[in-house]
């Protein structure tokens, strides 16, 4: 790419697929939103134990939240990626931060995979299931990590992302 954003892409790659997944909830939400809610429905019939009167609004909210939050993401994390292929950061250092802030756009899949688990499982150990729990270590941290390299980027004015001193 001769734009600039060959050292970015794959930052941007995973920012617009999530963007991607969520145009695909908003659409299935439009689509089939009884069929949805009846899935929920039915997998809290058949773990009746698990749940209590409010677990199919909550789960319900679970794929809502992984909708807004992929949508968001994905629109921010796309916009801090285009700013980090304008810096003046070092190539090497471009892919770092893009790769990460792109790794932080799939935090979303936290809240899908709640709402996939809970239905079987109950809300609580969804909430606390190992996938989960990954999606959003991965996510947040890693969105952390590439957002503070990024600040500290424009906050030190530092040329070419060489370690200080050099």
């Amino acid at each position: 790419m001769a734009n600039g954003l060959e050292s970015v892409k794959l930052g941007l790659l995973m920012s617009m697929l999530i963007l991607l997944f969520g145009i695909g909830l908003g659409v299935s939400f439009g689509v089939n939103e009884d069929g949805i809610k009846g899935w929920i429905d039915a997998g809290i019939a058949a773990h009746q134990d698990k749940h209590d009167s409010n677990s199919s609004a909550k789960i319900w909210r679970f794929s809502q939240r992984a909708h807004f939050h992929a949508m968001g993401l994905g629109a921010s994390t796309l916009a801090l990626i285009l700013a980090v292929a304008m810096s003046s950061m070092g190539e090497w250092l471009k892919q770092v931060t893009s790769l990460l802030i792109g790794l932080g756009s799939l935090y979303p899949l936290s809240w899908f995979t709640m709402f996939l688990l809970a239905p079987s499982m109950g809300r609580d150990e969804a909430h606390h299931a190992f996938l989960t729990e990954l999606w959003t270590w991965v996510g947040v941290g890693s969105l952390l990590a590439g957002l503070g390299i990024l600040f500290l980027h424009v906050l030190t004015g530092r040329e070419s992302g060489a370690p200080v001193g050099e």
